[in-house]
């Protein structure tokens, strides 16, 4: 479940060591380059939504490996923002705010400045009181390629989980506001509905997931290009 940031804006920010590629000739740094920018929602500190001891973050980040491999073997280019349990705000020293939240989210966006990629997938997960509410939604921005993204990820998922949900425009969500790339929010299921949560904590069902995630993104590229 991603919370809201109506907080300051992002300032630039050199790219940290491990996020660079060195060049061939030896002679300087390189940003690296992708299709897709994978962000696993959550980690370390925040742990998101939870059910007693199963947490959002970890399904974020199982299934955002999954679907780095997929897309990877697929011949779509993409990249992770977190590849373990740690939150983004710990590599945020450029974000004067003593807000985590703030400093994770606004490094989430700098992110997108510093790699260059076409997309931003961010992975999910929903929670509600009412514990009959399940399945999947995808957010976006008001743009009509983000739109198109939406849809078609919506459309996989709906046919992978047997759903008939449209998606909606994301208005209130910091990333959605703020990264000038194609972006959407994926809410996978609901971590507070037991079915759904069999499914997210499934490796072989996130694997369905994470395919049915893989297979919109395609269909997007179809219809884009």
């Amino acid at each position: 479940m991603l919370q809201l940031f109506n907080g300051m804006p992002a300032y630039s920010a050199a790219p940290a060591p491990d996020e660079l590629a060195h060049t061939p000739e030896g002679d300087g740094w390189a940003v690296p380059s992708a299709t897709v920018l994978i962000d696993a929602g959550h980690g370390g500190i925040d742990g998101g939504a939870s059910v007693g001891d199963t947490l959002e973050k970890d399904i974020n980040l199982a299934i955002a490996q999954k679907l780095y491999l997929l897309l990877n073997s697929q011949g779509i280019p993409s990249v992770l923002n977190r590849t373990g349990d740690y939150a983004l705000s710990d590599e945020n020293s450029w974000h004067l705010s003593r807000s985590r939240h703030r400093r994770d989210l606004s490094q989430r966006r700098q992110l997108t400045d510093e790699i260059d990629t076409q997309l931003l997938v961010s992975l999910h997960v929903n929670s509600t009181k009412n514990r009959s509410k399940k399945g999947p939604l995808v957010l976006h921005q008001e743009n009509g390629e983000s739109a198109l993204l939406a849809f078609c990820i919506q459309d996989a998922l709906n046919r992978q989980q047997d759903t008939g949900f449209y998606p909606k425009e994301g208005k209130p969500f910091y990333l959605l506001r703020r990264v000038d790339q194609p972006s959407v929010i994926v809410e996978m299921g609901f971590i507070s509905n037991e079915e759904d949560r069999t499914m997210l904590t499934d490796p072989r069902r996130q694997l369905q997931i994470a395919s049915a995630i893989a297979s919109g993104i395609r269909q997007y590229k179809w219809i884009a290009n």
